[in-house]
C-alpha cells in the first residue's frame, strides 16, 4: 500500500506486467543550443549524464531497443514489455515526417507498447500534437514537457529560452487533445527558496497533468553551471540539500499535491563520474524512492493531505 500515486504501480495494474522505459538517442538537437532559440543550452544540462552506455545516435533506434534489453535483462529479470524513451535533448524538435518515422520504428518492436516523448514546449506545434493524439488512441503515450520551474526569473537564470506561461500553454493544448503530459521539476535552481519552492504546488495542481518528476539540483561537468559554481559566481546562488532535508521537503510538497498525479520519481540520478559536487554518498533512485515511502510511513501523511479543490 502506497501513500502516494505510485508510477510502476500504475503501469503494472493497467498492463499486468512490469514495464521498463529504454532510452533512446535518436539525434535530435534543441532549439536553445542551435541559435534558434538560443546558445548553450540551461546552464544545468549535460545528456551524456543521463543517457545510458548503449545510447547513442549512432545507432539506430531499432539496434538501442535491443541492446537496452539486453542492458536491462539482469537487474529487470521479469521484465517483458517496454516503453521506448525518447529522452535525449528535445525529441519533437524535426519535421513531423521524420517524428513519424523515428517513432514507427520504435513501435514496430513486438516487445513496446508505448512511446515515452522528452521535449521543450517550444518545439510543439499543433500538427504534431494532432499526430501524437492519434498514436495515444492506440499506444500508451505521455508527452514529457520540461517546465523546470514556475518562475520566470528563474527560467532566465538557468537560459531556459521560455516562460513558464509558454509551458502553461501548451501543456493544457496537448491535454485537451487527450494526451497523458509528465512534467519535470527542479528544486534548488539559483534564487530558489523553500518558500518559492513549496509555492509552485499550487501552480502545478492547476495545471492536466499525468505525471511529475521531481530533481534535486546537481552540478555536471562540462556545464554553465560547473563554471558558475567552481568560479563562485556572485549571481549563483543555488540550494543544496542533504537526503534527509530533501526528504522533509518533498513530503512537505507532495501532501499539497493533487493526489490524481502520479509521482514517477523523487530525484535525479547522475553516474559520479558526471557530478562536480558529488552528493548523498552514490545512494541510487530505488534507495531513494523507499526512504520516501519510509519518511511518509514516519510521518503518517500521504500525496494530496492538504490539497484543496
Amino acid at each position: 500500500m502506497y501513500n502516494y500515486n505510485n508510477y510502476a504501480k500504475n503501469l503494472t495494474e493497467q498492463f499486468g506486467c512490469r514495464l521498463q522505459k529504454l532510452t533512446i538517442d535518436a539525434g535530435f538537437s534543441c532549439p536553445n543550443r542551435d541559435g534558434t532559440v538560443g546558445e548553450g543550452g540551461c546552464t544545468f544540462c549535460s545528456n551524456d549524464a543521463f543517457n545510458p552506455s548503449y545510447c547513442t545516435s549512432q545507432k539506430s533506434v531499432s539496434q538501442q531497443l535491443k541492446e537496452g534489453k539486453i542492458f536491462h535483462q539482469f537487474r529487470y529479470k521479469r521484465t517483458t514489455k517496454y516503453l521506448a524513451y525518447f529522452q535525449a535533448y528535445s525529441n519533437t524538435y524535426a519535421p513531423l515526417e521524420t517524428l513519424k518515422t523515428l517513432y514507427a520504428e520504435a513501435l514496430s518492436d513486438s516487445d513496446v507498447v508505448g512511446l515515452v516523448i522528452g521535449t521543450r514546449c517550444d518545439c510543439l506545434d499543433d500538427e504534431k500534437l494532432n499526430y501524437i493524439a492519434e498514436l495515444s488512441k492506440e499506444y500508451y503515450v505521455v508527452l514529457e514537457i520540461g517546465v523546470q520551474s514556475c518562475y520566470n526569473d528563474t527560467l532566465k537564470l538557468i537560459n531556459r529560452g521560455h516562460t513558464y506561461e509558454n509551458a502553461e500553454f501548451w501543456i493544457i493544448k496537448a491535454a485537451n487533445l487527450g494526451i497523458k503530459i509528465g512534467i519535470h521539476l527542479v528544486f534548488g535552481l539559483p534564487d530558489d527558496t523553500i518558500e518559492k519552492m513549496l509555492a509552485q504546488v499550487h501552480k502545478i495542481n492547476e495545471l492536466p497533468i499525468y505525471s511529475i518528476k521531481f530533481h534535486q539540483l546537481q552540478i555536471i561537468k562540462n556545464t554553465k553551471m560547473e563554471q558558475q559554481f567552481l568560479e563562485k559566481d556572485p549571481n549563483f546562488k543555488p540550494l543544496f540539500f542533504e537526503l534527509d532535508e530533501y526528504l522533509n521537503f518533498v513530503v512537505d510538497f507532495v501532501e499539497h499535491l493533487n493526489p490524481n498525479i502520479i509521482i514517477e520519481r523523487i530525484a535525479g540520478e547522475v553516474p559520479p563520474r558526471f557530478q562536480v559536487r558529488p552528493a548523498w554518498k552514490g545512494i541510487r533512485n530505488d534507495q531513494i524512492m523507499l526512504q520516501f515511502e519510509k519518511r511518509l510511513a514516519e510521518r503518517n501523511t500521504f500525496q494530496g493531505r492538504f490539497f484543496l479543490r
